[in-house]
């Protein structure tokens, strides 16, 4: 027989922790989440590699049907080779919201760390955060686009606006209940500064659902992107975006169906991957 080793009395086995990130991306749902997402993102970042043509090029084949010689997905209304369209308009998403949420993210932890300072700077930002909550997301797009126009950098600061508040109301609960936990009020009877107890005890603390709200954030910009170039008032044309490609599908749904099937899979696949992996950090950081 086998011999079992039991560990000496007084010792109990010891285990190892596991880092909740890197459990949460092992997990079933981050495995499926971070497939799909990664699937996406090579799109994008090969795309020169993948298209073959440029996405701008036009030909005489319009609305060729997927397998036509030289175009797999087969062309848009003017030509358009869809599958460049498509992987180059998928790096364009992703260069968009890969700028715009980390920079929602930084804007509403430091309107948060603000709010920590004092009580009177606590109702300013809150109020400020009210007011941004106060437009809907169409309006503060129309908005910001009849000042700037279309294009890119208006997309940006839409997106980023509206996931300052979620960002910054998130850290400024978090600050509020790690700041009355007994390691807290430890550090300040040991003389600790506010500034020392808030970066070296009270942060490192509170970061963690930070995370979570990265990956529902970028899954709503997805969306906000999207909504913008489908309405014509995002990237300027003739750049693909998933939306603008979307849009420019509708009049041919009935005829030509794989115009929009492209784009709309490509979504479905990011956001599903994004919320499969936002749902698994969340499991592993409440356990």
């Amino acid at each position: 027989m086998t011999a079992i080793t039991l560990p000496a009395p007084g010792k109990p086995a010891r285990r190892t922790p596991r880092h909740p990130y890197r459990a949460a991306l092992a997990s079933a749902r981050g495995r499926v989440g971070l497939a799909l997402v990664l699937l996406v993102v090579l799109a994008g970042v090969f795309a020169p590699l993948l298209a073959g043509h440029s996405p701008t090029d036009q030909s005489d084949q319009s609305l060729a049907a997927p397998g036509t010689p030289g175009h797999l997905l087969g062309t848009d209304d003017l030509g358009r080779d869809l599958l460049a369209r498509l992987v180059y308009g998928i790096r364009a998403d992703l260069g968009i919201i890969a700028l715009a949420v980390p920079l929602g993210a930084l804007l509403g932890c430091l309107f948060a760390l603000l709010a920590a300072t004092h009580p009177a700077a606590d109702t300013a930002v809150q109020r400020a955060f009210d007011l941004v909550l106060a437009f809907p997301g169409l309006i503060l797009a129309l908005a910001v686009t009849a000042i700037l126009g279309p294009g890119r950098l208006p997309v940006v600061l839409v997106i980023a606006l509206a996931e300052i508040p979620a960002f910054g109301r998130l850290l400024r609960t978090g600050i509020l209940v790690e700041r009355e936990r007994e390691y807290a009020t430890a550090a300040r009877v040991g003389g600790a500064s506010p500034a020392r107890v808030l970066t070296r005890h009270i942060l490192p603390n509170a970061v963690d659902p930070l995370v979570v709200q990265i990956a529902v954030s970028l899954t709503v910009a997805v969306f906000i992107e999207g909504a913008m170039s489908f309405l014509g008032v995002g990237v300027r044309p003739p750049q693909p975006t998933l939306g603008a490609v979307l849009s420019q599908s509708m009049p041919y749904l009935a005829d030509a169906p794989h115009f929009a099937a492209g784009p709309l899979i490509t979504v479905t696949a990011l956001v599903l991957g994004l919320s499969l992996i936002a749902e698994a950090l969340n499991r592993e950081i409440r356990r």
